[in-house]
């Protein structure tokens, strides 16, 4: 049995997996978890533990009017806090061990539709900086038998799940009409991500950043339609509004920033999938419109 620490004991992602490893996994993962917010969390033992699942950090929020004081939190949560507990857990543990990061897709920025394995980062704001020198710093930490694995998920959806998707999930419930909108997401539901994690940790995955994403692209009007549908909600979309949605898009204010979130495209090529030995097929755990159906 594997035992694995999670630090952020009340993030949405470390109670999603404890809950999902001991409904499916109980006889293989032994999930304990821990708050490391303070000091107290230095005294705790880290040594028995095959694997920490790094989940800490301070969420992305409105970035547009922040104070440097502000900033700079970022920065020692998302990075220094990381880092802190990565080097703890290094020097404690002998043996073969896991490190696994949760960063984000924003660490490429908005102004990238596509992201294949070339795309570098390039963040937006302090907050997807403050990802991209975390990975930073926690990279020289990697060893033969101290692993660091990096993942870079796009938005995660679920029950309870918290940012962009209760926002689209509270629109489609008050919003019979929509604009008809082309464009392209990745997106990942909260049991594919689980399941993820836990292949990375039964199959000792190398040293590497990993990219999970759900099997199919969602385009956003359609997510607004099939939420609308399994609430026996019909809808009247509009053509003809990608022109102005582009516009608004190429705006350098909120206006732009939403329409952005809201409808612009942004992917990770499903080639990624192939930079590791997890197949995207294989944690896939439920159909994209049963995934929705959990979710709202």
């Amino acid at each position: 049995m594997k035992k694995v620490l999670i630090t952020g004991k009340t993030s949405y992602i470390g109670r999603s997996f404890k809950a999902y490893v001991e409904a499916n996994y109980p006889a293989e993962i032994q999930v304990d978890s821990i708050s490391v917010r303070g000091d107290a969390w230095q005294s705790y033992d880290f040594s028995g533990y095959d694997a920490v699942l790094h989940l800490a950090g301070k969420a992305h929020a409105d970035v547009s009017n922040v104070s440097e004081k502000v900033k700079q939190e970022y920065y020692a949560i998302n990075k220094d806090l990381a880092v802190a507990v990565a080097e703890k857990y290094k020097s404690e543990r002998s043996g073969f061990s896991q490190f696994i990061y949760l960063s984000s897709i924003i660490v490429y920025g908005q102004k990238v539709e596509r992201i294949t394995a070339k795309t570098p980062t390039n963040p937006d704001n302090f907050y997807g900086d403050s990802k991209v020198q975390a990975e930073l710093a926690l990279k020289p930490l990697s060893n033969d038998t101290f692993q660091v694995l990096l993942i870079r998920p796009p938005m995660i959806y679920g029950p309870h799940s918290k940012g962009n998707f209760p926002v689209l999930v509270k629109l489609a419930k008050t919003t019979p009409i929509f604009p008809k909108v082309t464009n392209q997401r990745s997106i990942l539901f909260i049991d594919n991500l689980n399941e993820f994690i836990h292949q990375l940790i039964m199959n000792q995955q190398e040293t590497n950043t990993y990219f999970p994403q759900n099997q199919e692209y969602v385009n956003t009007t359609e997510l607004v339609q099939l939420i609308r549908h399994l609430q026996h909600k019909h809808m009247l979309l509009l053509p003809g509004f990608n022109g102005f949605v582009h516009m608004l898009m190429e705006q350098t204010n909120k206006f732009g920033t939403y329409a952005n979130k809201a409808f612009g495209s942004l992917t990770y090529e499903k080639q990624l999938a192939t930079l590791n030995k997890i197949r995207v097929s294989d944690y896939q755990v439920l159909s994209f419109e049963e995934s929705i159906r959990r979710s709202i």
